[in-house]
């Protein structure tokens, strides 16, 4: 009778367990789509100009580094972008990966990105690894670095 308790016991905390594994697979999914989501945006508000979307997506304290070295505060990202200064015609993702924790997301990605920089032109393959925290705004940029491929 005993045996048949323990195994009864036994039974529900691996059919609790599987359903608490497919609760959390299933919000790492939905995680991982908005992470993917956040990304999209902020390429898409880089080549449109779309501060307000930018001021949204970048975290207050980003460090937001180019593969020159060059590194930027969130003012100035959105500063040289409104300006002209930065201007990005296109970005192509080639491959992106996501390593998802409970509140900070790494993306991996490469990157075909084109455009120009104080007026000098550039066509940049590039691997670019950024740092994304859940904030009470939703995800946001925290770092980012590129380098040249």
């Amino acid at each position: 009778m005993i045996m048949q308790k323990n195994k009864r016991s036994m039974r529900l905390v691996l059919i609790i367990s599987a359903m608490l594994a497919g609760q959390f697979a299933a919000m790492a999914q939905k995680d991982t789509a908005a992470v993917l989501e956040a990304v999209g945006k902020l390429e898409k508000a880089l080549i449109n100009k779309d501060s307000a979307t930018m001021n949204s997506l970048l975290h207050k304290d980003v460090a937001y580094g180019h593969s020159s070295g060059w590194v930027q505060t969130k003012k100035e990202v959105v500063n040289d972008m409104m300006s002209g200064f930065l201007v990005y015609n296109s970005l192509q993702d080639s491959s992106i990966s996501i390593e998802l924790s409970k509140e900070r997301a790494i993306v991996k990605e490469r990157v075909r990105a084109s455009g120009s920089r104080d007026g000098k032109a550039f066509d940049l393959s590039l691997f670019i690894m950024q740092v994304w925290l859940q904030t009470k705004k939703g995800w946001q940029l925290y770092a980012r670095q590129s380098t040249k491929l």
